[in-house]
């Protein structure tokens, strides 16, 4: 194994920016990938199949999937769309079917936020879309009222299951996590095991089962200010060394 850096793929959101069309990633990720998991990031254009899936995964080391303020298309889960809910049908389409055939083909995967939903659904799994609607659940929404920064602090704990990934790597049964987030998990996907739950019970990250190498997924946000948190370091700092062996 040589000194080269992996190379981990971002796929982007798509978003019309004035009358053309842009693929974006946002920097804290970007930034996640290249300090906290020393890698080289590449964001993944939205273009779906014309990407040829079977070519990127050759290509590539690893892949994080990013949050957004896109949600998944609840059609892909067998519902229709609730008011007032933003989607991005080229994402869709480019990291519904990426996520189950990278895992199959061992390229280490991350999911974050609007990555960990769409893993969960990429499994056959469902999704809340107003989980803060669903009596005896917290609301897992950011406060839009506060400073930016502020929306991004500790929201409440998260109980890591005995013997998963996320408990070896915490060394404690529980840490403190940042909360921004409409939706959850509510049918959780085949092959996928819980790795941590909020105190209401919602399923706050998983791994898939059997995967031939990493393949995890959070709904919160470990990239944020990632350096400042041993956990969140300890996290990518695994992600990093799963695709330097894939590399």
């Amino acid at each position: 194994m040589g000194s080269k850096r992996p190379v981990i793929g971002i796929p982007a959101d798509r978003r019309v920016l004035g009358d053309q069309a842009y693929h974006l990633a946002g920097e804290k990720y970007v930034m996640a990938v290249l300090d906290a998991a020393d890698a080289l990031p590449l964001i993944v254009p939205a273009i779906g199949r014309e990407l040829q899936l079977e070519e990127l995964l050759e290509t590539l080391d690893g892949l994080l999937f990013m949050g957004s303020a896109s949600n998944v298309d609840p059609r892909h889960y067998g519902e229709s769309s609730e008011r007032g809910s933003l989607h991005d049908q080229h994402r869709d389409e480019t990291t519904l079917p990426l996520i189950p055939r990278a895992v199959a083909a061992g390229v280490p995967v991350l999911g974050i936020c609007r990555g960990f939903q769409e893993m969960n659904v990429a499994f056959g799994g469902s999704l809340w879309q107003k989980l803060h609607e669903v009596p005896g659940h917290m609301d897992h929404r950011e406060d839009s009222r506060l400073p930016f920064e502020q929306q991004y602090e500790f929201a409440h704990e998260v109980i890591l299951e005995p013997g998963g990934q996320l408990r070896r790597l915490a060394g404690s049964e529980r840490i403190r996590v940042n909360s921004l987030h409409g939706q959850g998990v509510r049918e959780l996907g085949q092959g996928l095991a819980v790795e941590a739950r909020a105190p209401d019970g919602v399923i706050e990250a998983f791994r898939v089962e059997n995967a031939p190498r990493f393949a995890l997924a959070i709904q919160w946000h470990p990239e944020w200010r990632v350096s400042s948190s041993a956990f969140s370091r300890a996290l990518f700092a695994e992600f990093g060394a799963a695709c330097r062996a894939k590399s």
